[in-house]
Order: structure tokens, then sequence, then C-alpha cells
């Protein structure tokens, strides 16, 4: 039960938490009559609500950072990045990142709980550590901005990345703490790189955040263009492509391959909004919404969480149906 202070916070302060809560790359759950987003931050940042407009912060995820972490990016202070959660077998998934901004020396972990509500007294994160890893020198591709998905076979994947080659997805093992063996790639998105850049620079093919939503027949890649976390510089963007087969090929609207530049626009920044991006789409109660964060410039380019309804056209494209980016 709340306590009665908590209670209090949240009637005075509710229009502070009407979708105006800071957030990155934020990802959402329905648990019951609970909403809960998890987002960038320290230890995972975690926030319910009990309609998607008045949020309250919940424990973070991780106390402490994951003990492996350091050996993959030194010092980075448990700022976990870019969470996916799904409900699979009775219990939460929940994949994370750890890296260090710019460079590919990345991991997507892995935790898991059998409750999202702080208060059951079942409630615990169980690190399952490395699911997948980058090395500078040795991958052209990032390992973080997890998301995963099943395919109508019920065989998982997982979706990432971040510039370099593009994006990836690679296939599970079937308890979905490891790649499957023998392993299976694909790359499902894909800009221009220039030739001459070293393995180690992210380079100038601004692509990451892949998420995959399947709606009726056709599996749909959202995912970010273009730079984030800029502040006024930030230019972030959101597009789409859509493939009958989870591992694609996925191609835009004109019907250019999202491997080779392909992707319709959907979400852009404006004069309030420097950028919009790193989304997440999902249907709670019959009803289909986007998920994703922009940057205020009437507040030093902070960013917000934004959710709206997804609006779909005669031949099965999604667009948003809220302006929310007034």
């Amino acid at each position: 039960m709340k306590t009665l202070f908590t209670f209090l916070s949240l009637f005075i302060f509710s229009n502070f938490f009407a979708q105006d809560i800071r957030v990155h790359d934020p990802v959402a759950i329905k648990q019951g009559d609970t909403y809960y987003i998890f987002c960038t931050g320290r230890g995972i940042s975690v926030f319910s609500s009990p309609d998607l407009k008045n949020w309250e912060r919940e424990p973070q995820v991780f106390i402490e950072e994951p003990v492996w972490a350091d050996d993959v990016a030194a010092d980075f202070n448990n700022h976990i990045w870019a969470p996916d959660i799904t409900f699979y077998n009775g219990k939460y998934y929940l994949y994370y990142s750890v890296s260090t901004f710019a460079k590919n020396t990345s991991a997507i972990g892995l935790t898991i709980n059998t409750t999202l509500d702080s208060e059951d007294p079942n409630y615990n994160w169980e690190d399952h550590g490395i699911v997948i890893q980058s090395v500078p020198n040795r991958d052209l591709w990032n390992a973080i901005d997890p998301n995963l998905v099943f395919d109508d076979n019920e065989t998982p994947w997982l979706a990432f990345g971040s510039f370099w080659e593009g994006l990836k997805m690679v296939k599970l093992s079937e308890d979905l703490k490891s790649i499957a063996q023998p392993q299976e790639w694909h790359t499902i998105a894909r800009r221009e790189r220039s030739f001459d850049l070293a393995d180690t620079n992210p380079g100038d093919a601004a692509l990451e955040a892949p998420f995959i939503f399947k709606k009726n027949n056709w599996y749909y890649q959202f995912l970010s263009w273009d730079l984030c976390c800029r502040g006024e510089n930030s230019t972030y963007k959101v597009v789409v492509g859509r493939s009958k087969n989870a591992v694609g090929p996925y191609v835009d609207k004109e019907g250019k391959a999202l491997n080779n530049g392909g992707g319709t626009l959907i979400i852009e920044g404006n004069d309030n909004w420097y950028g919009a991006g790193h989304n997440s789409a999902y249907t709670f109660d019959g009803k289909d919404y986007i998920i994703f964060h922009a940057y205020d410039a009437n507040d030093r380019g902070t960013p917000k969480l934004k959710i709206s309804e997804l609006t779909w056209d005669a031949e099965g494209w999604p667009s948003l149906k809220e302006k929310v980016l007034d």
C-alpha cells in the first residue's frame, strides 16, 4: 500500500506527472491495472501509472551496477541504457545496454523477475549477465538498444544496434539467455557509411534503436535516424518499414529497402522539440500506442515522455493519431 505522503504527492503534482516526466529511451508494459515504463538511467529508471498519464517513480532495477559491467565499459557508473521489457512464460525479461558513448565497447545484458510490483514479496531482479557483446576492431556493429521479438514460429530474435554497419537481428536460445547455436544473423537496417572510416569510428550512418511491432500480417520495424543526446543540436527522428517476416527484408512505404537507407518518416522535431525518437510500440486494451522521448526546447533540451495512439491508413502504414509535439 502506498504511503500517505506518496498519495498526497501524486495528488498535488498530478499535472507535473502528466506525460511530462523526464525519460530517455522508454519502453512499456502492463501488469494487471498498472502500466510500467523502463528507461535509461542510473540502474534503469522505472515509472508506474494507472492510466498512461499520471506517473510515479518506482525503485530502480539495479541498486548496484551489474558485477560484469566494468569489464565491458569501465567507470560507466551504473548508467544503464535503453532497456526492453517482455513478459514470457510467466516471467518478465528485461534486456539492457552497458556501453560507453560513441564506442562499440558494449554489451546487452538480461535480468528476470516474476513481478513488476516492487511491494510484492516475490519482487526480485535476478541478473543473467551478458547475452551479446560487441568488441572494437572485431565487430562493425554495436551491442546496444535491444528489442526482443518472436516470429510466426515463436522463435525468439533479438534486434539491436547503433551506427557502424547498421542494425542487426540474431536468433536467441529457447531460454532467451544467449545466442542460439548454430548462429543466425541478419542485417535489418543500414544507411550508407563513409568507406574510409576506422573500425572504431561509429561513422556517419546515423541509425539505431530498432523496435519490431507486429500488426495483422506485417512486422513493422521502427527505428531512429540521426543524432540524439545533443541538446539543441539533437536531430532525432523516427522512420518505419515493414516485412512479412520478422527477420526481413524490411521496406518503406515507397518500396525502398531499409538495408539500403529506406525509411518512411513518422516523427520528427520542430521549433518546440529539438528532436524526437527512440520509440517503442504496443497494443494496450485494443489500442495501438507509440512511446518515445523528445527534447524540450523550452526546458534546456530535457528529454520528456511522449505517448500517442497510432492510426493506420488504408494500406496499413502507421502515423501518430495525436499531435504530441505542439
